[in-house]
């Protein structure tokens, strides 16, 4: 099974963990994370998720996303997508995504993606058949229920 996740499900373990739908989403993602490790699930990745990551101001938090990427991914949309990804993208933003969650979700769609795991409640408000979009409580759920 290949899965995407968005620069929000990333950087969830580094906000404020409190708030328990925030720590179980947390707790959800890194348990996600590992099954990738361990080779379970197949990690897709994009140029929109490079650059989000690439402008967050956290170097630490950048260094340690940037190499689970590098060290995990096995799909990647590069460069050469970018007009299919725009195109795409376009499309979606007329459902009143904003243009970079379009990117990723329409990268995930290129990268033929069977999930898009996200934190992002207006993302994941977005619908499609061609890709399902799920919290990562929800996908673990649906993974180990």
């Amino acid at each position: 099974m290949r899965i995407y996740l968005d620069n929000c499900c990333y950087n969830r373990p580094y906000d404020d963990l409190s708030q328990l739908t925030v720590s179980l989403e947390a707790q959800a993602k890194l348990f996600i994370q590992n099954k990738i490790k361990n080779g379970e699930y197949e990690l897709a990745t994009s140029e929109i998720l490079r650059y989000e990551v690439a402008n967050c101001p956290a170097e630490i938090r950048r260094a340690v996303i940037n190499d689970f990427i590098e060290k995990h991914s096995s799909v990647h949309v590069g460069s050469g997508s970018t007009p299919k990804v725009r195109e795409m993208a376009r499309e979606i933003m007329e459902t009143g995504v904003k243009y970079k969650d379009a990117c990723h979700v329409a990268s995930a769609i290129i990268a033929e993606c069977d999930y898009l795991i996200s934190t992002d409640k207006r993302l994941l408000k977005y619908k499609s058949d061609k890709i399902r979009l799920v919290n990562p409580i929800e996908f673990v759920g649906e993974m180990e229920g």
